[in-house]
């Protein structure tokens, strides 16, 4: 009998990746599961990305002073702008950084690189040999995956996958495949804390069973393809793999109380059109996952590219229609405080999960909450649609040895920026500074975390500096 890759019963695949999209996402089923042990001190990451830039006044414009993105200054030495004022109370549990940007990026339109972010990856400029690499999260929920019920948390403001360039999520797995994000709070909060049915048990036998048959089929065909096909077939069959080891580790997690938690402060029904209230409600969420230990990991992605999605109506939260409009308009009079007041508005609501973190004790071990978690929060563009000196901020993890009360600026005074006026982009012009690896500071963060990784993102090297 000859087998089609088409011929294979789909139905069968689709009814236990079913089950399993409905399970977390979990780590390697080689691993033992300590589901009452808590180590002393855990240590988590959380990583959050915003869209379209950040306000880039050059300095001989009067808007410079109060509305650039970048503190003014260097090291210890350095005053937030107004883009930064409600992160004020908050300067020593943080590090702002500037000019740091991944090298694969750097020819990119600024549109076209959240999902190389926590990445690094060279995914090209056209769509036919796209190709991306594990992210930063997924990279450390392989090492701390199996001693969570969830190994990873994938959240966005539009949900799902996204498009090529054009990505609604952050996280991507060993293979480069995009991992789909959760947009619903309700969905969340029940993947999290709400048991599953008496006959989640069954349904995971039956997804076991059927998966058992179809890697026989899968295995079978093999030795009738071409070589190329075969390694289709190979990333088909690790995506089946990555669904084995979910399916064992919710067996052995199925019967193992949830937590309880108090949400009688949340609308769990809440979407984007009530901006400011979502955007807290996803924080909040994520807090909960860290502080229950149901998740260390976790991944936001607040907004897409390109002024497409939902997301794009976050601007409303300070009464401005489009967030990426605005990074459009700072020509205009009063354009660059109109776009620093919407990126005060990100910063306030990030301020406030961070404040969040600081003021709980931790669970299981010493310090706060805030810590031991690791918080990236940045753009993959600063000027319009430039991908270099990416706006980033690194806070919490004082009990990973994180030093902070700190901006590392690597490009002085020398930012490239300015409003648009209708000639070459800033992305297509001239490069004024040579930006470091920013996968540097991502292995440092791994190693940090507790990764033994040589390399990360293409890069070797370490950043003492934090």
């Amino acid at each position: 009998m000859t087998l089609k890759l088409d011929s294979l019963d789909r139905r069968r695949f689709l009814r236990g990746s079913g089950v399993a999209l409905a399970l977390p996402l979990l780590g390697s089923v080689t691993e033992p599961v300590q589901a009452a042990a808590k180590p002393a001190n855990p240590r988590r990451l959380a990583c959050f990305y915003f869209p379209d830039g950040v306000p880039m006044p050059l300095p001989e414009d009067p808007a410079y002073k109060e509305w650039l993105w970048f503190p003014h200054g260097n090291g210890k030495d350095f005053e937030f702008t107004k883009c930064f004022e409600p992160l004020a109370s908050l300067r020593d549990e943080l590090t702002v950084l500037s000019g740091f940007s991944h090298p694969h990026g750097r020819i990119v339109h600024g549109h076209n690189n959240a999902d190389q972010f926590l990445t690094g990856a060279s995914t090209g400029t056209g769509d036919s040999h796209y190709k991306n690499t594990i992210s930063l999260d997924q990279e450390y929920a392989k090492h701390v995956g199996s001693q969570t019920r969830f190994s990873s948390l994938v959240m966005s403001t539009d949900g799902g996958t996204g498009t090529v360039r054009g990505a609604h999520t952050l996280s991507f797995n060993q293979n480069g495949r995009a991992i789909p994000a959760e947009n619903r709070p309700k969905r969340i909060f029940d993947m999290l804390f709400v048991k599953s049915d008496e006959n989640a048990a069954r349904r995971l036998a039956l997804s076991k069973s059927a998966l058992d048959d179809l890697l026989v089929d899968a295995r079978a065909l093999k030795r009738k393809l071409s070589s190329d096909d075969q390694q289709r077939l190979d990333e088909y069959l690790e995506s089946v793999r990555e669904t084995e080891i979910k399916v064992e580790k919710a067996k052995r997690w199925i019967n193992t109380p949830l937590p309880t938690v108090n949400v009688d402060h949340l609308n769990l029904e809440i979407t984007p059109k009530d901006p400011r209230n979502y955007v807290r409600t996803m924080y909040e969420l994520i807090y909960l996952a860290f502080r229950t230990d149901s998740t260390r990991v976790a991944t936001y992605q607040i907004g897409r590219e390109n002024g497409v999605g939902i997301s794009d109506h976050l601007a409303k939260a300070v009464g401005f229609t489009l967030a990426h409009s605005l990074s459009h308009e700072t020509k205009e009079p009063d354009g660059w405080k109109r776009f620093g007041i919407y990126c005060r508005f990100l910063n306030e609501e990030y301020g406030r999960f961070v404040r969040k973190l600081k003021e709980t004790p931790e669970p299981a071990g010493d310090g706060t909450m805030l810590d031991n978690t690791l918080l990236l929060f940045g753009s993959a563009s600063s000027a319009f649609h430039l991908s270099r000196n990416y706006p980033i901020i690194l806070t919490g993890g004082k009990n990973m040895g994180f030093k902070h009360g700190q901006f590392l600026n690597k490009v002085g005074n020398n930012y490239q920026g300015g409003p648009w006026l209708g000639r070459k982009e800033p992305w297509a012009q001239k490069i004024t500074h040579q930006d470091l690896p920013l996968s540097n500071l991502y292995l440092t963060m791994l190693h940090r975390l507790g990764v033994k990784a040589k390399s990360f993102g293409g890069s070797s090297q370490t950043l003492d500096e934090v």
